[in-house]
């Protein structure tokens, strides 16, 4: 048995904190320093917390290696399951030619360049988010972005920062329902509060999309564009969240904010179109004509994933798939947290039927006919999906190895309890704790997990409403997505830049960075008469 303590280090939470943090410090210099690629930095990144672990917290070795596979197994399914069958689904419209009409499809709503990223990344994305989430956005808008023209690179920058205004609700709000279990507290009102503010994030983003495709020039040229599909999607999803369904927010946010700039772009396009410094034309994309019912098809993929979710939420049918779930503890692993009592996190739940990998490896299934595709193609692509995937499978589930052996040796807890140490200005700094999670793990899921019941711990102790903290945890969360070594990895191989991760991040950081600040005020105000009226 094994038993966490917060200050191994001479009795100090600071000299503990310190040293706790070396394998998050070694990750992030491998790639944004070092430019060492993601898989193999997580690897080192991994023995440090191995070290670290054992070293300094005195976790037996044993343990701390069961840790490492209870990670790795977690970082599998249910995050590479999803992502796994997701890009399946997308290898298969490839193989068809569907893909390059749905391409077409989105090409025809404006023939310019910035508009259709914003279309593609940000709404896309986020309906793409809302009903699997973990990555799969990331990886299937960055191939579709490099297909309509973007450069490998802004392709992947561009979908990272689109992938954030959702991520709070991804895979039907599974961050929020998470959150709610280990905080005890509604999910009603958890959705609600992070529905007041993730949509502050939603107004700007589109137009911060263009900025990054054409600066300036591009954003003032497009603004009617980017303010619509901004602010219906923040409206939709404040009021989904809070007199809606929060599970749904994302699906009827996507939907209208896509809605919405189509229905503009009927009588208003830019005058100028992006210059070539990061869109080169795609020869014939939007003028080749498709039948009616070619298009259906190129829809139908997506529509059936859309109609396999919606089913699985249906109460008969969601008990039907949650009854052959199996959860055990992990074997190997006694952990007790520094009060004494077992740690949860060693339970493992899998959920091979209900969960969103396995639903979408059913949808995979129902649309190998609809796209005319064999039994021996659909395999084929199944196995080769794998082999595409390789290094961002090792990244993965190295990042995760790495989440929990600090979680189960104690390192998370020892930095989340200094940071809680501000008091009064716990406020402030409470989405950074959310995004540092997300970093890490690359999930507001597994974030939300790993610190909501602290935040909700630190909150009533610095006197601030626990709610306003466990769900400022969700959406600082988003934030990390983008530099996430897992989102990396994965936005790296879809446009075949495996081995370039450390210059995504250098570009996607500055973004991370200044969006947490904002974030971090906004919560700050919230806990103040300034903005608590945004509780009410």
């Amino acid at each position: 048995m094994y038993q966490q303590t917060l200050d191994p280090l001479f009795g100090s939470l600071g000299w503990s904190a310190l040293v706790a943090a070396l394998p998050l410090l070694v990750l992030f210099a491998l790639l944004g320093i070092f430019r060492v690629t993601a898989w193999k930095a997580s690897l080192i990144a991994l023995a440090v917390a191995l070290a670290v672990s054992v070293g300094a917290y005195g976790m037996p070795p044993g343990q701390a290696l069961m840790s490492v596979s209870l990670g790795a197994a977690f970082g599998f399914f249910p995050i590479l399951w999803i992502v796994i069958n997701a890009i399946w689904i997308y290898n298969m419209t490839v193989v068809t030619g569907d893909f390059e009409v749905l391409q077409r499809s989105f090409a025809r709503v404006s023939a310019d360049r910035r508009i259709q990223a914003v279309i593609i990344a940000f709404c896309f994305g986020a309906l793409l988010e809302a009903l699997a989430g973990f990555g799969t956005p990331v990886a299937i808008t960055t191939v579709m972005l490099l297909s309509l023209g973007f450069r490998a690179l802004t392709a992947a920058v561009v979908a990272l920062v689109a992938n954030t205004a959702p991520v709070a609700y991804g895979a039907l709000a599974a961050p929020i329902v998470t959150l709610s279990s280990v905080t005890g507290l509604p999910m009603s009102e958890l959705g609600a509060v992070t529905g007041r503010q993730t949509p502050l994030l939603a107004v700007v983003v589109p137009l911060v999309l263009v900025g990054i495709i054409d600066g300036w020039r591009g954003m003032r040229q497009t603004l009617p564009a980017t303010l619509v599909c901004g602010t219906t999607f923040a409206l939709a999803q404040f009021l989904s969240a809070n007199f809606v369904s929060v599970p749904l927010t994302d699906i009827i946010a996507a939907l209208v904010s896509a809605g919405a700039t189509v229905l503009l772009l009927r009588w208003w396009s830019p005058v100028h179109t992006a210059n070539e410094r990061e869109v080169a034309e795609a020869p014939g994309a939007a003028r080749t004509a498709d039948g009616g019912g070619t298009v259906l098809r190129a829809y139908a993929p997506y529509l059936i994933i859309i109609a396999v979710f919606v089913l699985a939420q249906l109460r008969p049918v969601a008990d039907a798939l949650d009854a052959v779930t199996v959860s055990f503890r992990w074997p190997g692993l006694e952990v007790l947290d520094p009060s004494g009592q077992p740690l949860a996190l060693v339970e493992y739940d899998f959920a091979w039927l209900s969960g969103a990998g396995s639903l979408l490896l059913i949808a995979g299934a129902l649309t190998t006919p609809v796209l005319g595709i064999g039994t021996r193609t659909a395999a084929t692509r199944y196995l080769a999906t794998y082999a595409q995937l390789k290094w961002p499978i090792v990244t993965v589930m190295s990042v995760l190895a790495i989440a929990y052996v600090m979680n189960t040796s104690g390192q998370t807890a020892t930095l989340g309890n200094w940071m809680a140490a501000a008091g009064g200005l716990f406020a402030l700094i409470s989405p950074v704790l959310g995004w540092l999670g997300v970093a890490v793990t690359g999930s507001d899921t597994s974030s939300n997990s790993l610190f909501g019941a602290l935040q909700v711990t630190a909150a009533n102790k610095a006197g601030i409403d626990p709610v306003l903290a466990a769900a400022a945890n969700g959406s600082g969360g988003v934030l990390g997505k983008m530099i996430s070594p897992q989102n990396l990895a994965i936005a790296a191989g879809a446009v075949g830049m495996t081995g370039g991760e450390g210059d995504i991040f250098r570009r996607v950081l500055p973004w991370s960075l200044g969006f947490l600040a904002v974030m971090c005020l906004l919560v700050y105000l919230q806990s103040t008469p300034v903005l608590s009226w945004m509780l009410l």
